[in-house]
Parts: structure tokens; C-alpha cells; sequence
């Protein structure tokens, strides 16, 4: 029987894109016949993610995750070809446990990742066997890795798991972190960041060519309105404020209050708990864009 190479089972690797261990025992099984042992791999139905390699996947999720220390978070977006599987508890299982390894490994790209350890060997071993058992192509899209030194984070993921968020608190007092009252406020504005589609948490974080291009439509339209020139400035500072309130998270009316502000929300509890709670910055994936 011919000796099988790691040459051997990295070239069969190559051709099937089937696991290490999985081309080894074929090899084996083959006798070291590279052909024979892709009909073993075909056989045994570990070949067919080279075929599915193709397939377009419009479908996906996106998981959250946050260390036990509300520390270091992460979000993954993850794709696959149908929503039946979008939804299947094994697919979005991967995911979640993708977005843990984001928070732990850190790393710079998705080739990075790709390398990062999971489930005894690395991402790219474990994506590829997530295709062969599920029977769908699937692809890493993106993720994001967010951190809180001076504070906690809060997450949520929308039930069709196609929008997720991060959001970073700062706090003066680690124990507000624990607080129910603020865990049910953090979850909240979590989930208003989905709800409600900011741009950014405070006004001066929303870029400034994106409000020179709101100036200038408001600018025309003034200009469109009739009115005299002297009323433009006052025209387009109205639709400005308008802009910030709806578009600016701590301006924003709370979803489950609109008499109050998030900001004021903030402030109230901030005074109620004996802290200084900051709405720091929120990170926010909608699948697909």
C-alpha cells in the first residue's frame, strides 16, 4: 500500500475542499489513488461543497456576542443559500460561536479568522464541515469586534436575525453594570438602534459631509418653497433640528416613551443610580448591505 503524505492529503484537500482528516481516511481507504479517493470522499458526501462552491447565498444571519465581563463583543454576518437553513438552530449555533471567536482571537481580516482556532482546529476546517453536514454553501461576510475599557456592552439581535447591534456604555461605576434597572435600559436602547435606524449616538458623531448634504437639499427646497431669502436660514435650521432628533440616537424620542428623550432617559437614570451613564457608539449589521 502506498504511503500516504501530508502532500498527498493537502493536494486531495485542494481538489474537494473536503477536511484534513476526512482526505487522510480516504487516502487510506484508496490506497494512496488520489482518484479513488475522491469517489470515496463523493461517496461518504464530503465532496460536495466543491459543488456547491458556486451557488449564490442570499440568505443568512447575523449573530452577536459579548464576554461574560460585558467587556469585548463581536458581530458575524453569515450567509448560506436558503432561509430554511438561515434559520436552522445549527447554522445560527455556528454563528454565535463565530462571533466568540472574533471577540477572543481578534482578528485583522476574514483571512485572519479563516486561521483563528475553533472546535480543535481552525475556522476554515470548521465552516467547510458546517457546508457537508447542513448541505449548504456558506460564506463569512463580514464581522466586527467592539470593546468597552470604561464601561459594558449591550447587544441585540432582531427575531429574524437579519439586524443586530452593539451598543458601548461608559460608567463611572463598574457596579452599574450588574443593575437590573440598567440592563433593562441597556437592552432597550439595543433595541431601538434597530428599531429606529440611527446614524450615529450624538450629534457630533454624525459625519459632517452627511449633514452638508442634508443642508444643501434643504437649502433647494427652501429655495423651492417661495418664501423669501431671509427665511431660509430659519427654514433649513428647523429641518436640521428635525434631522438630528431622528437621526441621532440620544436625541431621539425612546421608543417605549416618546414624551422622552434617550438622552434624558439617560441623564434620569444616571441620577437615580449615582453614575455618569454615557452612550458611547453603537455598531449595527443589517444582512445584505
Amino acid at each position: 500500500m502506498a504511503q500516504v503524505t501530508a502532500a498527498m492529503v493537502k493536494e486531495l484537500r485542494q481538489i474537494t475542499d473536503a477536511p484534513m482528516m476526512e482526505c487522510k481516511k480516504a487516502l487510506v481507504e484508496a490506497e494512496g489513488d488520489l482518484e479513488r479517493a475522491i469517489d470515496v470522499l463523493r461517496v461518504n458526501g464530503l465532496a460536495k461543497a466543491v459543488k456547491k462552491a458556486g451557488r449564490d447565498t442570499n440568505e443568512g444571519t447575523i449573530a452577536a456576542y459579548i464576554s461574560e465581563d460585558g467587556k469585548v463583543g463581536a458581530l458575524v454576518e453569515v450567509s448560506c443559500e436558503t432561509d430554511f437553513v438561515a434559520s436552522n438552530a445549527k447554522f445560527k449555533a455556528f454563528a454565535t460561536s463565530l462571533a466568540k471567536v472574533v471577540a477572543e482571537c481578534d482578528p485583522a481580516d476574514i483571512d485572519a479568522l479563516m486561521a483563528c482556532p475553533m472546535n480543535g482546529s481552525t475556522v476554515d476546517e470548521a465552516l467547510k464541515e458546517n457546508i457537508f453536514v447542513i448541505g449548504e454553501n456558506q460564506k463569512i461576510l463580514r464581522f466586527a469586534r467592539v470593546t468597552a475599557e470604561n464601561g459594558t456592552l449591550a447587544s441585540y439581535i432582531h427575531h429574524d436575525g437579519k439586524h443586530a447591534d452593539i451598543v458601548v456604555f461608559e460608567l463611572q461605576n463598574a457596579a452599574t453594570a450588574e443593575n437590573d434597572e440598567f440592563k433593562t435600559f441597556a437592552h432597550d436602547i439595543a433595541m431601538q438602534v434597530i428599531a429606529s435606524d440611527p446614524i450615529s449616538a450624538r450629534r457630533e458623531d454624525i459625519p459632517q459631509e452627511t449633514i452638508d448634504h442634508e443642508t444643501e437639499i434643504y437649502r433647494a427646497q427652501a429655495a423651492e418653497s417661495g418664501r423669501p431669502e431671509k427665511f431660509w436660514d430659519g427654514i433649513i435650521s428647523g429641518r436640521l433640528k428635525k434631522f438630528f432628533q431622528e437621526r441621532a440616537l440620544t436625541e431621539q424620542a425612546f421608543v417605549k416613551d416618546g414624551n422622552v428623550t434617550v438622552a434624558q432617559l439617560c441623564a434620569d437614570l444616571s441620577k437615580k443610580l449615582g453614575d455618569d451613564i454615557q452612550l458611547v457608539r453603537f455598531v449595527r449589521f443589517n444582512f445584505g448591505e
